[in-house]
């Protein structure tokens, strides 16, 4: 075992987060990463890029994601925040790991982009002789482009958001702590949702009661922006939001809800029954509940993503319901980003195999549904999953339903 959550408060009486530590392990990661691709230098957007590099937590606007906050690095050197005027008082405040910071506005307005290229970006990169050379950038509107060849012609932009993938892949021990952090966490919030779970409550009832709970714990927000409660036919097919629905005697009801704490996720599922389950529907659940714990057990080093999804397949399968396997990949990585790659069981054109390497994190997260079934035929249950030398961890504890297990 790997460790376990000892708690999100700093005390003095015990060894918990080295966070001076994770910030410092980040960064060098990411720079390591920079050096081997050659990449003079980085500028990332995308919220949990800029989250990893400078610890930054930002005020999150619905829409704007990748339009609020950035951050510069170099092979050399701290990081440089690139931040909303809102957040810079509180950054040159509360950050002293920050040497340099910026204010920048929103990055949509043409005339307020092509402003903050001109007057803010480029002199910071030409004090660092950047304004030639490769900058690596993790995304950006059209309008962010356009203004980088038109100030900065001289700098080639390559492919940034591939970098930091490969930095955030292999998780550190500091950041697997943090982890088994947020999957308690998670799982807190997943049993507060089973546990008020019951006949005549609406589906967004019970995922008030799960985010009170994620809040009151200390945790920052949900796996999914739109928390996923979905009951009886609302599970065939998966509805994955929570809406007015009154759940009903004999419905299948499904929480995916989850949690993040001081940066990383936990992303968490069960299926649950209101009152008797039928015979069909404990089928569903075993088929699902039996993949699962297949697909765990090749979830180490050896074997693949690949082997990882060929055995829930198969083990599902032999249930007789693999045509009816959700379209969608059954497991992801998970970490500082809430889904993030690898991907396992992905279908779509370009689709990658990895082989498991120790601190590796995923969720994994098979789901069937059968249409016509009386209170619905989906069932989805979802494990966050270490990978060590051995066996895999399974590091959330949420209980499956012995109700629905044949």
């Amino acid at each position: 075992m790997t460790g376990y959550a000892k708690g999100p408060f700093a005390v003095d009486w015990e060894e918990r987060y080295d966070l001076p530590r994770l910030r410092r392990e980040r960064v060098e990661s990411a720079q390591y990463e920079l050096r081997e691709a050659a990449v003079d230098g980085l500028l990332v957007w995308k919220d949990e890029n800029v989250r990893y590099l400078t610890s930054l937590r930002a005020q999150l606007i619905a829409g704007k994601t990748m339009a609020l906050n950035g951050a510069l690095l170099l092979p050399d050197g701290d990081p440089v925040l690139l931040c909303s005027g809102g957040e810079i008082d509180k950054a040159r405040a509360g950050m002293p790991w920050i040497a340099e910071a910026h204010a920048i506005p929103i990055m949509e307005q043409a005339e307020l982009v092509d402003g903050f290229v001109a007057d803010i970006l480029r002199p910071v990169l030409r004090d660092r002789r950047l304004d030639s050379g490769r900058l690596g950038v993790d995304a950006g509107n059209i309008s962010f482009i356009n203004a980088m060849r038109r100030h900065l012609p001289d700098l080639e932009l390559v492919d940034g958001d591939q970098l930091m993938q490969r930095a955030r892949l292999i998780k550190t021990d500091v950041e697997i702590a943090i982890i088994h952090e947020s999957c308690a966490i998670g799982d807190a919030v997943t049993q507060r949702a089973l546990d008020e779970t019951r006949a005549g409550r609406r589906e967004l009832e019970i995922a008030g009661d799960a985010m009170q709970t994620l809040f009151h714990l200390g945790g920052e927000m949900a796996h999914v922006i739109t928390p996923f409660v979905a009951s009886g036919e609302h599970m065939s097919p998966p509805h994955r939001i929570a809406t007015d629905k009154l759940t009903r005697n004999m419905d299948l009801c499904f929480i995916d809800i989850g949690a993040m704490w001081n940066g990383y996720f936990a992303d968490i599922g069960r299926t649950t029954v209101i009152g008797k389950a039928s015979k069909q529907q404990q089928q569903i659940y075993t088929a699902v509940y039996e993949g699962l714990i297949a697909g765990i057990d090749k979830m180490r080093p050896g074997f693949t993503t690949q082997d990882a999804s060929d055995a829930i397949v198969n083990k599902i399968g032999d249930h007789g319901l693999a045509d009816h396997l959700f379209s969608l990949f059954i497991g992801h990585g998970i970490g500082i980003g809430a889904n993030e790659p690898p991907y396992i069981g992905e279908n779509m054109p370009g689709a990658t195999v990895t082989e498991f390497k120790p601190n590796m994190v995923f969720a994994l997260e098979p789901l069937v549904w059968v249409p016509g079934v009386r209170g619905g035929g989906g069932v989805r249950i979802e494990d966050m999953v270490l990978i060590t030398d051995g066996e895999a961890e399974v590091l959330s504890r949420v209980e499956y339903e012995e109700r629905l297990l044949l």
